[in-house]
């Protein structure tokens, strides 16, 4: 046993040794002439430590992203050799491929039309003919939301807490935003009277390398490593949480049950019993829950140790939200490239030099405020952040009065 213990860390130190030299940008024929052996027979756990160990060197994520798609393009028959992964049926991760192999036919439709505009003599105006369509298919391309939404709330936070080479997720993460982007900046050059053909060329193939590679490598490492390490309750309980985000072009099948009839009995027994003493009323559990779910808000608190505790859950939700959060840090609940600005805000709190910090955005046509409150027990002592974020469209459009007795 010991020996494959040796051998395995003597694996690692090298595969780790040849990603660094590539971080580095050292010469990549050389690296891999001394690699060549130990780069073949590199495996899906083997990658997953590998990437941790670039993240832990703090370098800007976009290098981190160069260096490992260098590396996975050279790990890509080493990985395919180990035979594709098949998930057990109707099971979380058999949803999630299922949704993969629609976002690949969708891919194939599209790379289908950008052939014929590049193929014609003229493509900028072979790209007017065929913008609509593009623009559809581009739009079709933003329901696979569902499907990053699902990997970052639900199946980050399970893998995260049960495997500790965790930070390849924040590799990920920053993928699924590259293609967010990507799509998004399509879309705003095809609403152009004109759209910029070579910015239309460039920004179409970054699509093809942000969305198809992440498809591999869900599926060739992360998806294994996730079925070797976690238990089936586990995938029971993240398909459960998926309920509420749904499912990226895929149909349920017939008469499917995500089995959460006993779990709601339990939770409801559970939520009637005991009243809780608020200082100024008695209520019980199950009250305080629904107080706070019809609240015009919604509710996210992190404790003083930067763990997720609780999150409301209003009938209108602006951000997802599932079960598989509580407990995590709230660092881990942020892309990799927010997470300087949540530090300098827990920090701020913590040290009492700031107690809120106020942001609005667009998301959908609504304007969402999002505002943290540090909070404090009686003694003044820091017991973590409060998340609130409203719907104030409306709110904004509000002039002159409107008193109780207007009211019809």
């Amino acid at each position: 046993m010991s020996e494959l213990i040796d051998n395995r860390k003597l694996k690692i130190e090298q595969l780790t040794a040849y990603a660094l030299g590539v971080l580095d940008g050292e010469n990549g024929a050389e690296l891999y002439r001394q690699y060549k052996t130990v780069l073949e027979t590199a495996e899906p756990r083997d990658v997953i430590t590998v990437v941790d160990a670039l993240v832990k060197t703090n370098e800007e994520m976009d290098e981190i992203k160069r260096a490992v798609n260098k590396i996975l393009n050279i790990f890509y028959e080493a990985l395919k050799s180990k035979g594709k992964f098949e998930p057990r049926e109707n099971g979380f991760l058999y949803f999630l491929m299922k949704e993969n192999r629609e976002m690949e036919k969708r891919m194939d439709r599209l790379r289908a039309r950008v052939k014929a505009i590049f193929k014609e003599k003229d493509p900028k105006n072979a790209l007017l003919k065929l913008k609509d369509e593009i623009k559809g298919d581009l739009l079709d391309l933003q329901e696979y939301e569902k499907h990053y939404a699902k990997k970052e709330n639900i199946f980050f936070p399970y893998f995260e807490k049960y495997f500790e080479d965790f930070r390849c997720l924040k590799v990920m993460w920053s993928m699924h935003d590259d293609a967010r982007r990507i799509i998004k900046s399509l879309l705003g050059n095809l609403d152009q009277d004109e759209p910029l053909i070579s910015q239309f060329n460039m920004e179409i193939g970054k699509l093809y390398f942000s969305i198809l590679p992440l498809i591999f490598r869900e599926e060739y490492i992360l998806y294994p490593m996730a079925n070797r390490t976690l238990l089936p309750v586990h995938f029971e309980e993240m398909l459960l949480q998926s309920k509420e985000i749904g499912f990226s072009y895929i149909e349920l099948p017939e008469g499917f049950s995500f089995g959460d009839d006993a779990v709601k009995k339990q939770e409801d027994k559970a939520l009637e019993s005991g009243l809780i003493d608020l200082g100024t009323g008695k209520l019980n559990v199950k009250e305080i829950s629904m107080l706070f779910n019809h609240l015009p808000v919604d509710i996210t608190y992190v404790d003083e140790n930067d763990e997720v505790k609780y999150f409301s859950t209003p009938k209108d939700r602006f951000f997802v939200r599932s079960g598989a959060i509580i407990g995590r840090k709230v660092q881990n609940c942020h892309p990799h490239e927010s997470v300087d600005v949540v530090n300098k805000i827990v920090a701020s709190f913590k040290s009492g030099e700031k107690s809120v910090a106020t942001f609005w955005i667009n998301i959908k046509g609504k304007f969402i405020l999002i505002r943290y409150f540090a909070v404090h027990d009686d003694s003044g002592n820091y017991k973590g952040v409060l998340e609130v974020s409203q719907d104030v469209t409306e709110i904004r459009k509000l002039e002159g009065e409107r008193r109780l007795l207007d009211w019809k």
